[in-house]
């Protein structure tokens, strides 16, 4: 497991949608597609792989994850929550996603929120996140290897990364379960 700096260099973990990188005119849905595409693009496990779809998009908007579209053009705002979206579904089902940005939407709407102030605080976040997780994979890695010295199979490369899979599995269900709870407070 020597190579984790280099796997983690090439997950692309800090790629994200920066406020100045979207554009201050409305969007058509196959544009908004086509600029997920770029800035996603090389974070994709596999070439096939889709950042978002039109269905995706209609179902946000049929699901009332998004405020009301107008014209079929998509606003910086409608974009924010896309990338926000697109941020919260590998971790949370729909439902809970559709209660996490309810409040949000209801703000866009009485004009009561500045979302690009609210999401330039969610990339200074993501930016600390990422440092973190940096740090916290090199704590697991080193955890994993006084692990193994403890079983007879000390040089199994295979066990190791099974040991450092299960770990980063468990970390991950449990922030998972506290984000869930975090949720279920909102709804409440």
């Amino acid at each position: 497991m020597e190579n984790l700096n280099e796997l983690v260099e090439n997950l692309g973990l800090e790629r994200k949608i920066e406020l100045e990188d979207i554009p201050n005119i409305d969007l058509y849905m196959d544009q908004v597609i086509q600029f997920f595409e770029n800035t996603y693009s090389s974070t994709k496990r596999n070439k096939d792989d889709k950042i978002l779809t039109k269905t995706m998009i209609n179902n946000y908007a049929k699901g009332k994850l998004l405020f009301p579209i107008k014209n079929k053009k998509y606003s910086k705002e409608h974009i924010i929550l896309i990338g926000l979206i697109y941020q919260l579904k590998g971790a949370l089902s729909i439902n809970d996603i559709k209660l996490t940005l309810d409040g949000i939407n209801e703000k866009i709407l009485k004009e009561e929120i500045e979302l690009g102030e609210f999401y330039q605080s969610y990339l200074n976040l993501f930016d600390h996140n990422v440092g973190n997780i940096r740090d916290s994979l090199l704590v697991r890695a080193e955890e994993v290897k006084e692990e193994m010295n403890r079983l007879e199979d000390k040089g199994d490369d295979y066990l190791e990364k099974v040991l450092l899979i299960l770990s980063l599995v468990n970390i991950s269900n449990m922030y998972r379960r506290v984000a869930e709870k975090l949720v279920d407070e909102l709804g409440e």
